[in-house]
């Protein structure tokens, strides 16, 4: 009986963009299956300290992380780890959560583009340039080769830091940094929003007509990236519906203001197994679910603990 410990070096070494995509999007779909039991996580200190698990019935398997959260100054702002375990092993393993967090969210936001923008969109826009934001742009860039994207973060020296790792992860992509957020919307294809905002981020009108949107940011009802309008622009796609119900700031606030009904809003596990017919105009929002991280945490397991 053991512990392995999985330190952020290994979790990147052994878990490649493409493999966490292919792995978070088969979760959605046997979460939509019914193949989950997974609780609303607890949020404690108004989200600073996060405490989420879940179990996959067919494999015996569960997940327990625990995360703190600092955004105003602490380095690296998510810090915390991720416990999984199987009925079959004598071992545990526990890997580092700010490594598979960044990853899996990263993931999810590669699967819902896939699902939702256009095949040939190739201008991606990353809004905030916190610890999220590489692996937005990465697995993005996984399911639609970038050709041109934007960092756009209030400060200027790191987003030119960011741009520079980018411009050198994506090869023959043109990347940029920049602080005005409307202005490098004009020509977006895909955005991504990934900040701890209180208030949308940009006007609808700054939209092309036809772009995709993700956001996952915002965990907490205090919290919004998104216009109301761009809500009730066109099809939603939402990761698990209990979880934003109680947490999404921007979901909550279009239900109250009568732009969205609870009804509009499609489960991304629900999405890839039936289909959806994507809108000029497509969102995803994400608060982050449990069975992303125990799907890092399978691919993690399988390199780890069944070698």
């Amino acid at each position: 009986m053991g512990v392995v410990s999985v330190s952020a070096e290994q979790v990147r070494e052994k878990v490649s963009m493409p493999q966490a995509i292919a792995a978070v999007r088969q979760g959605f779909i046997d979460l939509a299956a019914g193949h989950f039991e997974m609780p609303t996580r607890t949020a404690l200190r108004d989200g600073q300290f996060l405490d989420m698990a879940c179990h996959h019935r067919p494999s015996a398997t569960t997940m327990f992380k625990l995360l703190s959260l600092n955004f105003t100054g602490r380095q690296p702002a998510i810090l915390g780890s991720v416990v999984w375990s199987d009925l079959e092993s004598t071992q545990q393993l526990v890997a580092d959560a700010t490594a598979v967090t960044t990853l899996r969210t990263g993931a999810v936001s590669g699967v819902a583009t896939d699902l939702l923008a256009p095949p040939d969109a190739g201008r991606l826009v990353v809004i905030g340039t916190g610890a999220q934001a590489a692996d937005q742009a990465r697995a993005v860039h996984a399911v639609r080769p970038l050709a041109e994207l934007v960092l756009v973060g209030r400060d200027p020296g790191r987003a030119d830091a960011l741009a520079t790792l980018m411009a050198e992860e994506l090869g023959s992509a043109r990347v940029e940094a920049t602080v005005e957020v409307e202005a490098a919307l004009g020509r977006a294809e895909i955005v991504c929003c990934s900040t701890t905002a209180t208030a949308p981020l940009f006007a609808l009108d700054a939209l092309p007509e036809r772009v995709h949107v993700n956001a996952i940011g915002s965990f907490r009802p205090t919290m919004r990236e998104l216009p109301d309008a761009l809500l009730g622009d066109g099809l939603v796609v939402i990761d698990e519906r209990d979880s934003i119900l109680e947490e999404s700031g921007e979901i909550l606030h279009a239900l109250d203001a009568g732009v969205l009904r609870i009804e509009d809003l499609v489960e991304l596990g629900v999405a890839l197994t039936a289909g959806v017919e994507p809108t000029a105009r497509t969102t995803f929002k994400s608060v982050g679910v449990a069975m992303q991280d125990w799907a890092i945490g399978q691919l993690l397991a399988d390199a780890f603990l069944r070698r």
